[in-house]
């Protein structure tokens, strides 16, 4: 027996009600914007992604490595440990993309273990693409014991049972659905490295099976890596330490609603922002005369990215040579600064971008959804 959905109230159902408004609302937006600027936006996007769901494993990296890792560069220092788990993530993440949109798709046993071996197939004393040999136990900074997983030889049986899950057809919302792929996994194990990165993978596949948005923005793997805390909690409550299927999933499915609602407001929120700096990125390049082509390089290093030449070449759509006199022409103009010597050398945002950035900027709280079914009659999307 694996862990089942639990009942839902009507908080939960007008809960749902709140985060499907709001991410029809950012496929509009996302399917409606111009090509160039939503580009950019969903290469960042998928860099959070993989920077939040691998800082919950300590492996911590920049915005720029993750783009780095995205677009195939090179380390931006060493080829450390590190730099190999956030590829194999990239690996495994890109291939979810494309079995989301493939209607042939299956879930199996096998899948799983192929997306494993693409996550850690830089380490093979981790036996990626295998089950665990033996048992499993979990400690904290403490070394103490906080989980222990159902035994070895029943593994292969517990995931079976999570493939017909996912696999039957369900009248459950598939946030839900979801959540509960991402809570047996988790719980049951089944690796002997890399399971949160695999179950939040998983989640992310079931969401972008829906087909309402791009598998990016279905994901909640940026916001449990900036509520890592909260994240350990709730899944140590609802496991009270060992493999218990028994008990009830929903704080679980609760937690993750809330970070449905809430990711997808930062979504809107950034994809905002977005549009606004391009536009007045695009009023920097009318007024001082330069080519369109620099709008997506100097939007990125408006946004705080740091801007090479090869990621300038690609941007751009340009030579090395024309990437070289470009970034040489805006270092004049004072748009971007340099840094480094030679092959290490960058360039980062000058003044006039960061007043652009600092012009554009809405940070602010955004309030938990069941927070606001509790203070309205009928559930309405908020202003952002």
């Amino acid at each position: 027996m694996i862990y089942a959905e639990p009942q839902l109230n009507d908080e939960d159902a007008a809960v749902l009600v709140l985060i499907r408004g709001l991410r029809q609302r950012l496929a509009m937006v996302t399917q409606n914007s111009p090509r160039r600027w939503i580009g950019s936006l969903r290469r960042s996007t998928f860099a959070r992604n993989i920077q939040g769901s691998n800082s919950i494993e300590g492996y911590h990296v920049s915005i720029d490595e993750a783009i780095a890792a995205i677009e195939n560069e090179p380390p931006l220092d060493e080829r450390t440990e590190t730099w190999q788990a956030i590829s194999g993530y990239r690996d495994a993440l890109t291939y979810i993309m494309q079995v989301a949109q493939d209607p042939y798709f299956a879930f199996s046993k096998q899948f799983l273990k192929s997306l494993h071996f693409m996550m850690i197939k830089h380490a093979l004393d981790k036996h990626p693409g295998q089950w665990r040999p033996g048992v499993v136990i979990v400690v904290n900074q403490n070394h103490e014991t906080v989980y222990e997983g159902p035994q070895a030889e029943d593994v292969n049986g517990l995931i079976q049972e999570l493939v017909d899950y996912l696999a039957a057809p369900s009248r459950s919302s598939p946030m839900v659905k979801a959540a509960m792929a991402h809570l047996n996994l988790t719980m049951i194990h089944p690796f002997k490295d890399g399971n949160g990165r695999m179950a939040r993978a998983l989640q992310t596949l079931v969401l972008a099976r829906e087909g309402v948005l791009h598998p990016v923005f279905c994901s909640i793997e940026a916001w449990l890596g900036r509520n890592t805390p909260e994240y350990y909690t709730v899944l140590g409550a609802t496991g009270e330490g060992k493999w218990s299927p028994g008990n009830d999933a929903l704080p679980w499915v609760r937690f993750c609603l809330k970070a449905h609602y809430q990711q997808a407001a930062t979504h809107i929120r950034r994809s905002d922002e977005h549009s606004e700096l391009f536009y007045l990125v695009e009023g920097i390049i009318t007024r001082k005369k330069l080519d369109e082509r620099m709008a997506v390089p100097l939007a990125e290093a408006a946004r705080g990215m740091r801007l090479t030449n090869e990621r300038y070449q690609k941007d751009a759509d340009v030579t090395k040579y024309i990437a070289s006199r470009d970034l040489k022409k805006l270092s004049d103009l004072g748009l971007i600064e340099p840094s480094g010597e030679k092959r290490g050398r960058f360039y980062r945002a000058g003044t006039e971008l960061k007043l652009v950035r600092n012009i554009v900027r809405r940070a602010q709280p955004i309030a938990n959804p069941y927070d606001l079914v509790k203070t309205v009659t009928e559930p309405r999307l908020p202003n952002l």
